[in-house]
């Protein structure tokens, strides 16, 4: 099932969207794989804002699907959702960061 995408308003300057997704990148919610950048999370509304700070950093975001359910407690299951997006700079400042701070699977993956 895919989740519609909206258009995105940029709403956010640059240098504020790159601190975020650094601050993403340490929490382990965005990782690097090639030329994308994955993000995962339980909340919808975050991945509208990882979309509006890939589109402040001139990014495109690629789809958003619900890959799965986790339980959260004993009585709770919530939706993850994974957002895919490109940055059309191959040497982007973020690429450096995640090699530097960021790991190879986030951190809802069962591997971890």
């Amino acid at each position: 099932m895919l989740v519609p995408l909206k258009s995105v308003e940029i709403n956010m300057l640059p240098p504020q969207a790159e601190k975020k997704m650094r601050c993403w990148i340490r929490s382990r919610h965005l990782i690097c794989s090639g030329h994308f950048f994955i993000f995962e999370t339980v909340e919808y509304t975050t991945i509208e804002r990882f979309g509006e700070c890939v589109a402040a950093l001139g990014g495109t975001l690629i789809s958003v699907d619900p890959i799965n359910k986790i339980w959260m407690g004993d009585h709770r299951q919530v939706i993850l959702y994974q957002a895919k997006a490109s940055l059309h700079t191959p040497h982007h400042n973020l690429k450096q960061y995640w090699i530097k701070y960021g790991g190879f699977y986030s951190r809802f993956d069962e591997r971890c």
